[in-house]
């Protein structure tokens, strides 16, 4: 006589499971791959956020150094626009251009000169310096705007806004910089 045992139950797993299984282990690495191409896209907007940076600071320490120097009066630190007409500096968005003949930027002396560009790199010669450095030029995509204001109240005190506006790829940003001046150095 044969004696047949009782069957037990197989452990592992079954093919249902095991699909599962696969189906969110790629749901997972596909959200990760997601987040990593979003870091790596704001990671290189961070070059052009740092030059956006740079050129507004450029555009307040030139109207410093021009007050320091005397290159300006109190009265012509302002837009085109303000009150008296003795202004310099241009309304609106500006294209960035190299300094005009009296070093300021964004001033009525600009007019004419080229678009400014910024190295980014050593060209194939592999030394930074020299005439074939990668370079960006600034223009059309990036403006910058100086805005001076009186400050209310304050006879003896403007408000510079400097804002720079930019386009990378389809994304739009703005670095904004405000400070104060006054016509004591």
């Amino acid at each position: 006589m044969v004696r047949r045992g009782k069957i037990g139950t197989q452990r592992g797993f079954t093919l249902i499971e095991a699909l599962i299984s696969i189906v969110v282990l790629t749901f997972g690495v596909l959200s990760l791959a997601a987040v990593y191409a979003q870091g790596i896209f704001y990671t290189s907007l961070s070059q052009f956020d740092y030059i956006a940076e740079k050129k507004a600071e450029q555009a307040v320490e030139a109207i410093f150094a021009a007050r320091d120097t005397g290159t300006l009066t109190w009265a012509s630190i302002q837009n085109v626009s303000a009150a008296g007409g003795q202004g310099v500096f241009l309304d609106g968005p500006q294209p960035i251009l190299l300094p005009g003949p009296d070093g300021l930027v964004g001033a009525t002396t600009d007019t004419g000169m080229p678009d400014e560009t910024v190295i980014t790199g050593p060209g194939p010669d592999k030394k930074l310096g020299t005439a074939d450095d990668t370079t960006i030029d600034l223009n059309p995509w990036m403006t910058r705007t100086i805005a001076i204001s009186p400050v209310p109240g304050q006879t003896n005190l403007r408000q510079i806004t400097i804002t720079v506006n930019y386009i990378v790829g389809s994304t739009k940003r703005t670095y904004t910089l405000i400070s104060y001046i006054s016509p004591f150095s």
